[in-house]
């Protein structure tokens, strides 16, 4: 039997697990006991050596709920996520295991998560991936096999089906929670809920957003996405990160799509002395606000080999306030 053409089964509303359940992610733990998650993301090495991970995960591990590993993003080749989730998995670290779709096929795909799985990988964000053109290596031949909704099916079916999408079945299934990405700031705007609600039918149960500096705009997004109820269906967390200087903002909003940076604060950046100081103030005062919109869970940090500067924006925002910094055996 083949379920690979049909994904239309119902699917159940996002619920508190069933009675004896015990999650093995820390970040589901976070999100389904009702705290303000934080999860950062870690870029990846050009480098063979486990310790160049180490030392970039150690400031986030310590303010962290959940460390993504990139797949190659933007198309370019860095050490692979399943590579740095297996090193931090076993390291104590709880990880996000980005998974791309344009570099493998189903079959490489539904092995890799097995892999993952097998090495104590908790979670996934599932993405359709940057086409290769944008990337280092533009002759690369894209796959596409899957796109982010047919992956999370996928993975949502070997997970609660015990299935390959042959209809083999899978001995023990890969214990994993499902996550996407989304933009809200892609227009049409009133468009982008309404993929949301797809992703959460497929089998999303959190959501990391892009960046968001237009706090506005982000919030009509949010008043749609409780409208159709999707903030008690998923756990959305907020995109964030500091701005280097006004001349990067306005490159983003030039050319990286769904990034809206208001001119009110390139202006700040402009006028600033310090603009490296003032982009991670900025980035502090954005968690505080997106903290008070209702139906946001947590926030992602992210900012390009500057690990320790995300530590520092999440220590400072106040969003941890009352926990205590968590030794490595209690990150998992």
């Amino acid at each position: 039997m083949s379920v690979s053409a049909d994904y239309s089964d119902p699917v159940p509303v996002y619920a508190p697990p069933p009675e004896g359940h015990v999650s093995h992610s820390r970040l589901e733990r976070v999100l389904r006991a009702g705290r303000f998650a934080v999860t950062a993301e870690l870029n990846p090495p050009d480098s063979a050596d486990p310790a160049d991970v180490f030392e970039a995960a150690q400031p986030l591990g310590e303010v962290a709920d959940a460390i993504n590993a990139t797949d190659a993003s933007g198309a370019n080749c860095h050490m692979s996520s399943i590579g740095i989730s297996a090193l931090l998995t076993r390291a104590g670290y709880s990880t996000v295991y980005q998974i791309s779709c344009r570099d493998r096929n189903r079959i490489a795909i539904q092995g890799d998560v097995l892999g993952a799985a097998a090495m104590g990988v908790a979670n996934c964000l599932c993405l359709t991936g940057d086409g290769v053109g944008v990337g280092d290596q533009p002759g690369a031949k894209p796959v596409f096999d899957f796109d982010s909704l047919t992956l999370l099916r996928t993975i949502r079916t070997m997970r609660d089906q015990g299935m390959f999408l042959s209809g083999r079945k899978i001995t023990r299934p890969p214990q994993m929670f499902l996550g996407a990405a989304e933009n809200p700031c892609i227009p049409p705007y009133e468009w982008r809920p309404e993929r949301l609600a797809k992703k959460v039918e497929a089998g999303a149960e959190f959501i990391q957003t892009n960046y968001i500096y237009d706090i506005p705009l982000f919030e009509k997004f949010m008043v749609r996405v409780r409208d159709l109820g999707l903030d008690k269906n998923v756990y959305i967390l907020a995109g964030v990160g500091p701005l280097a200087s006004a001349k990067a903002a306005r490159w983003m909003r030039s050319n990286v799509p769904g990034i809206h940076v208001p001119d009110a604060l390139i202006e700040r950046m402009e006028k600033a002395e310090k603009p490296g100081a003032e982009g991670k103030k900025i980035c502090i005062e954005l968690i505080q606000q997106i903290r008070e919109i209702k139906g946001v869970a947590g926030v992602h940090v992210m900012a390009y080999r500057r690990e320790h500067q995300v530590s520092e924006i999440i220590l400072e925002s106040g969003v941890l306030e009352g926990r205590q910094p968590r030794r490595r055996s209690e990150r998992r």
